[in-house]
Parts: C-alpha cells; sequence; structure tokens
C-alpha cells in the first residue's frame, strides 16, 4: 500500500472546549479527499501533568478502539482498551523487521503540550503530495527539511497582507499564553 507524506500536527487550546469545530473540520477535510485524516485525538493535560486522552473523530468509541491509535503508537502513549503502548512498540513492528517505533524525530510531543491545557493531535497524510514524491525520489532526490512559515514571516515577503498576518499571528500566540498561565490576563 502506498502512503502519502504523513504529518503530525499538534494544536493548543486554553481550555478543552473545542470539540465540535474541529472534528467538523476534520471530517470536511476527510470528504474532500487532499488529505487523510489518518487518526486525531485530544489530550488533556492537568496542572500536574497527567494526561486524558480521547479519540478526536466522529467514529464511536469502540470503532475508534477498534481502529487502535497511530498517533498513540508513534508517541508511546497507551490508550484505554488498546494494551500498552508505554513501551513505544507498535503492533506488528516485528512484522516490519523493526523492534520500536521511536517518536517522529526524537519529538516528545507530550511534553511540548502544556500543563492545565489541551491538544488536538492530528495525524493526517498529503494525498496531493505523494505523486511529487515519488517523482522526486525517482529523479534521485529526497526530502531535507520541511516547516511551517508563520504569518508574519509571509507578510515581510509580500504574500499575506500585513493586517491578516498580525491576526493571524496573534491567534498562533496561544502557545505563549498557555505555556505561562495568567500572561494573558495582564494585556
Amino acid at each position: 500500500m502506498t502512503i502519502g507524506p504523513v504529518q503530525l500536527i499538534v494544536l493548543g487550546f486554553g481550555h478543552a472546549d473545542f470539540h465540535g469545530e474541529v472534528t467538523a473540520e476534520l471530517e470536511r477535510l476527510r470528504e474532500c479527499e487532499t488529505v487523510r485524516v489518518i487518526d486525531s485525538i485530544a489530550v488533556y493535560k492537568d496542572a500536574c501533568g497527567g494526561l486524558e486522552v480521547e479519540h478526536l473523530s466522529n467514529l464511536s468509541q469502540r470503532e475508534a478502539i477498534g481502529l487502535g491509535t497511530k498517533i498513540g503508537e508513534l508517541i508511546g502513549l497507551g490508550i484505554e482498551g488498546e494494551g500498552d503502548l508505554a513501551g513505544g512498540v507498535a503492533p506488528g513492528a516485528d512484522q516490519a523487521g523493526a523492534c520500536e517505533v521511536p517518536a517522529p524525530g526524537g519529538w516528545d510531543v507530550l511534553a511540548d503540550i502544556p500543563n492545565g491545557s489541551a491538544a488536538a493531535l492530528i495525524l493526517v497524510e498529503h494525498h496531493w503530495a505523494a505523486p511529487l514524491r515519488d517523482t522526486v525520489a525517482r529523479a534521485g532526490g529526497a526530502r531535507i527539511s520541511d516547516g511551517f512559515i508563520g504569518p508574519l514571516d509571509l507578510a515581510a515577503v509580500g504574500l499575506l497582507p500585513v493586517a491578516e498576518a498580525k491576526h493571524l499571528h496573534a491567534l498562533a500566540s496561544l502557545r505563549t499564553a498557555v505555556t505561562a498561565p495568567g500572561a494573558a490576563a495582564g494585556r
């Protein structure tokens, strides 16, 4: 089975009430087939760092447990009803000739989520990029690096109006507000 490039996106929230809109957008993305949402989970981290995890989708809990959580397998997170994945060993890894599935690039996803906040972890396959990736590979090339470009940088090169960039930057500053409790209250 060929799979397109896959990306794990971690979105932070200062509150736990984000399911409705996020789940609806995930459904819209699935329907348009530009990307495929492979898995999505919501993680709530209490003030002491304790975790509560649930599937973030329109699947029933039984369907979600039946499918398993690929994100949990990637980051070494056991989810109730799916066996213990805390060691980072993915089911079927032995069949692929691997012993362990390391966290993506040594990235400790759970540590990046501030205490007292919530996050949506979304694993997407980029259908649109699969043909480009295959063409690059046939030409002897490979991905060296990738990353998202921030809105202020896009405005600096004329790809986004400054007012819109400032608005998007303010929205993206959530992580700073969530990381430093009370920081946003003083503004």
